[in-house]
């Protein structure tokens, strides 16, 4: 009879054994599956957001941009319309894409600083500014540096972290046997 009852209680062990072992397994599994393509959204809004705004600047022309830009200060506004549209579509396009982030970074990072500390400061931290609400409509204020600093985090984010798969950036570290994130 102690046979039969401690095989019962060895079967169960077991069982709460295998049960644990295979929830640790997959716990194993999922976490580093997860941050592993944690990049590929994050990558795809950035990029696709630079993008936006590079063809928002082009569609109202770069001639009323660089009179923003003179309007603020800006020496050579022309040129720096320009170059900041430039910076937008291809940068955007490389981020999206997962493509030379470290390098792209770069330019992209500038423009933030730039837009943050020249436009956005003034208004303070929120991007959202309610400032009154008529015929059912909300309107908002000027937005503050919030989204430039969310942009930035981002940009950090994947060159410290790599741009995951699916990219440019993973395809060149794979054919070439090295790693490119930080």
């Amino acid at each position: 009879m102690e046979s039969i009852s401690s095989g019962n209680a060895n079967a169960q062990a077991t069982k709460v054994g295998d049960r644990e072992n295979r929830m640790n397994l997959i716990a194993a599994v999922s976490q580093p599956l997860a941050s592993r393509w944690a990049p590929i959204p994050i990558r795809l809004m950035v990029g696709y957001g630079f993008m936006q705004h590079g063809f928002a600047k082009l569609s109202r022309g770069p001639d009323t941009f660089a009179a923003i830009l003179e309007a603020i200060g800006v020496p050579m506004p022309h040129v720096m319309a320009w170059i900041t549209v430039l910076t937008e579509l291809f940068g955007g396009l490389a981020v999206l894409i997962g493509a030379f982030l470290p390098l792209v970074s770069v330019p992209l990072i500038a423009l933030l600083l730039v837009a943050a500390l020249t436009v956005h400061l003034p208004y303070g931290f929120s991007s959202i500014k309610l400032m009154s609400v008529t015929a059912g409509r909300a309107q908002f204020g000027p937005p503050g540096y919030e989204c430039d600093l969310l942009y930035l985090a981002c940009l950090v984010a994947l060159v410290c972290a790599g741009a995951g798969p699916l990219s440019v950036d993973e395809y060149r570290m794979r054919k070439r046997g090295t790693r490119t994130a930080l």
